[in-house]
């Protein structure tokens, strides 16, 4: 199945909180998007990983995505080296999306820069023809994506770019609280996180909200680019 956008995020929930609107905006012009997660999330103080991926897969379900993997790297631990990179080549190949978005450049938790560096890596790499890979048997073709999006995390870094997502924050928001064991919940005993306040959850709306107020429009969310930022036209920008 070719893609035209492949969402990457080192934890299950890092897609939906960093790009889950423009996700469901893409699909609902009927582009066709998928996640692969590259841990479990299993190091998360909350949870598990056979919950969280339970709570994936409402929340791809949510979303409308047409696939969602996980290649089962050690939560905290992988690293940017050949094996990982060959695991999310086979990914890239096997779906030939046109977009890639990926973790953070820089983020707190340090699987996001590790996650945002070895899927660019990959992406490159995916387009030699002398790298190798097979599924099921066959030999893949090479493959890269025309762009490489960051979208933004924990920090609230400057974006190159920003998507007017206005009319798309209620699935990004039930997608992201499909997560039910990571984020605010009054009534549980397990202990406290950075992510488990209910101003982590509220930030959800207002750093949409804020991004789009400095665009002229209701909710926006932001991405860096590894390269310049083209236009055909000066009137395209918004």
């Amino acid at each position: 199945m070719k893609l035209d956008i492949l969402a990457f995020g080192a934890h299950p929930d890092d897609v939906e909180l960093g790009c889950g609107a423009t996700i469901a905006k893409e699909i609902s012009f009927g582009k066709k998007v998928g996640i692969i997660d590259l841990t479990r999330g299993e190091l998360g103080t909350r949870g598990s990983a056979e919950l969280r991926h339970i709570e994936a897969t409402n929340a791809g379900a949510i979303l409308g995505v047409s696939v969602r993997e996980n290649l089962g790297f050690a939560d905290g631990f992988f690293i940017n080296d050949k094996e990982h990179q060959l695991a999310v080549i086979q990914m890239i190949r096997k779906y030939q999306p046109d977009v890639v978005l990926c973790n953070a450049v820089d983020d707190r938790h340090i699987d996001h820069p590790k996650g945002s560096d070895l899927v660019s890596n990959a992406c490159f790499l995916s387009g030699l023809i002398k790298i190798e890979t097979t599924l099921n048997g066959e030999i893949q073709e090479k493959w890269r994506p025309k762009q490489v999006y960051h979208y933004i995390q924990w920090k609230n870094s400057k974006p190159d770019f920003v998507v007017d997502v206005t009319g798309f924050m209620d699935k990004k928001e039930k997608s992201v609280l499909a997560y039910a064991s990571q984020f605010f919940d009054p009534n549980s005993k397990e202990p406290e996180t950075p992510i488990t306040s209910k101003n982590f959850t509220d930030s959800i709306n207002y750093r949409a909200k804020d991004l789009g107020r400095l665009i002229g429009v209701d909710f926006a969310e932001g991405f860096t680019s590894e390269r310049y930022v083209a236009v055909d036209k000066i009137t395209d920008l918004i």
